[in-house]
């Protein structure tokens, strides 16, 4: 009884073979990131929203928890806002936001609250510190063309921020390394806890 041959792979079928693989690994690498959509929250009032604003001055001494003070957010502004905010929702505002008060309860109820990052023309300088101390990302862009509700993209590593229901892109500043790498380790004290003290170089 005569045994059946195995099929041989000649050379030329090989080397297709491995060709194949060399694509479809090529493909996979540079398969485009799916980013998340979050849906836009915008105020009426837009510029110099100060810090006051974001959770008003009668709740920042009697309110020590930072999740209860995360429901009073906006309240002089608009009353039913913090309601409306869903997780991973982008707080939309205009020029200076976050003037006024340096203290750190007004980005810590923002963060609270459940926000993926805030997005502004512009931010009160102090207030950019405090909030990538505490690891709440913010994002400079024009804004202007936002409205409430909005399914929005955002593309640090492309620098845009899209607006998918307008069909929009805006470029951003870019963060420093250094501020991403506190967003990344979740923000100063976390990024402490984790090196044993601070290290910013790139090789991190």
């Amino acid at each position: 009884m005569k045994k059946k041959k195995g099929h041989k792979v000649t050379r030329s079928q090989g080397h297709k073979t491995t060709k194949h693989k060399r694509k479809k690994k090529i493909a996979e690498e540079v398969k485009p990131v799916k980013l998340s959509q979050h849906l836009a929250r915008r105020l009426k009032a837009q510029d110099n929203i100060n810090t006051d604003y974001v959770i008003s001055g009668r709740y920042k001494f009697r309110i020590q928890d930072p999740k209860e003070l995360s429901k009073h957010i906006f309240e002089d502004i608009d009353p039913e806002f913090a309601s409306r905010v869903q997780k991973g929702d982008i707080l939309v505002a205009g020029e200076n936001f976050g003037c006024g008060s340096s203290r750190e309860q007004a980005p810590q109820a923002l963060k609270m609250a459940g926000f993926y990052a805030v997005a502004a023309k512009s931010f009160a300088r102090i207030f950019y510190r405090n909030a990538f101390n505490i690891g709440l990302m913010l994002v400079e862009t024009d804004t202007s063309f936002v409205d409430d509700g909005d399914t929005m993209e955002l593309d640090l590593d492309k620098g845009k921020l899209k607006d998918v229901s307008k069909g929009l892109s805006f470029d951003i500043k870019p963060i420093p390394f250094v501020m991403k790498k506190l967003l990344e380790d979740g923000g100063v004290i976390e990024h402490f806890k984790k090196y044993g003290g601070f290290k910013f170089n790139e090789q991190v």
